[in-house]
């Protein structure tokens, strides 16, 4: 029976030092790593950064990615030439950096008598109507990824509006959208999921972030839609380790301040970075919710691991560091299972 016990503790370690399947499409914690991040084949980060135009719309929550995406041109030795990133007006299309338009969709609410949708969480029904219009302005016809970011998603009728409104945007303007194949658009657009954000100490139960995020990225998973799942990076330490309790900014009842516990223990410029308000702009841990670097560096590494995705790449890789700070695991949700069954 010890061993039998020894041998379903050791499972979640196991499977966390596993290759990552090529042909994922959910950028989870798993990949929200800088270890990952390199591992990626250099063509294909290249390919992402000159061939992808980029239409994010989000509210505070949302600069998670995009103060990290601006922040980490500026870490290491090369990164401001592989992961070079302009926002709209910064720079001139086509100088080899990445194209990203930030809060790019919510200025085209000209049609159909559609309310401004600043996220999906303001109005859950009006992102449809107005992607629509964004995507089909003469001055947006380059776009070719779209994404929407959720404030609070808790609540939401995940079922009803979002994915079936997403669906409906494939269906028009994906690579075998309607709009596509009769030439009412030249280029294609891949859109982006998204799960929200965790929400301290109350994330499962129907509505609830952490089941919100499992209809999602179940949904992703069943289609092959990309992903950015929010609430697993939200709720995962560095270890890889589930804290289904934690809030926005790495923290948890049970697990404490993790990510500030580990931003303390590692080095500036060679394990974290400082995420920036605008490419070459001021500091910014993430727009009032964090306290911290590492919940927006990590959402950085994740979007550019999905934007390689896109660019052809099969996500066939070995993370050459699954677990860099192995910690005690016995409070993990997964061990905490694993126990379980041998009761």
């Amino acid at each position: 029976m010890r061993h039998l016990l020894i041998y379903l503790l050791m499972i979640p370690m196991f499977f966390s030092t596993q290759r990552l399947m090529a042909g994922e499409v959910v950028a989870g914690h798993e990949v929200a790593k800088e270890s990952v991040l390199r591992a990626i084949p250099q063509e294909y980060i290249d390919k992402a950064r000159q061939t992808l135009h980029i239409a994010y719309q989000h509210t505070s929550h949302g600069t998670q990615v995009a103060h990290g995406m601006y922040g980490l041109q500026e870490y290491k030795n090369g990164d401001d030439v592989l992961f070079g990133i302009q926002n709209e007006g910064w720079a001139q299309a086509g100088n080899g950096k990445l194209d990203f338009h930030d809060y790019a969709i919510n200025k085209y609410p000209y049609n159909n008598n559609v309310p401004s949708a600043s996220d999906l969480s303001v109005n859950e029904t009006a992102f449809l109507q107005l992607t629509r219009n964004y995507l089909d302005h003469e001055d947006n016809q380059d776009i070719n990824v779209v994404m929407w970011s959720w404030c609070n998603i808790a609540g939401h009728d995940v079922e009803g509006n979002y994915l079936p409104n997403m669906r409906k945007l494939i269906e028009e303007y994906g690579p075998d959208g309607s709009k596509v194949l009769s030439g009412a658009r030249k280029t294609p657009v891949t859109f982006i999921f998204m799960t929200g954000h965790a929400n301290y100490n109350n994330n499962i139960g129907d509505g609830n972030p952490k089941n919100q995020a499992e209809l999602i990225v179940d949904y992703c998973r069943r289609n092959g839609f990309y992903c950015l799942d929010y609430y697993s990076i939200d709720s995962h330490d560095m270890a890889g380790h589930a804290w289904d309790d934690a809030g926005d900014d790495g923290n948890s009842p049970t697990g404490g301040k993790f990510y500030q516990s580990w931003q303390d223990s590692h080095e500036e410029g060679v394990h974290w970075y400082r995420n920036k308000i605008s490419p070459y702009g001021n500091v910014t841990t993430g727009e009032g919710h964090n306290t911290q670097y590492i919940t927006a560096n990590r959402k950085a590494y994740a979007m550019w691991w999905i934007l390689a995705r896109i660019a052809g790449w099969d996500g066939g890789t070995s993370d050459p560091d699954p677990d860099p700070d192995p910690q005690p695991t016995t409070t993990s949700t997964a061990l905490q299972g694993s126990y379980l069954l041998l009761r």
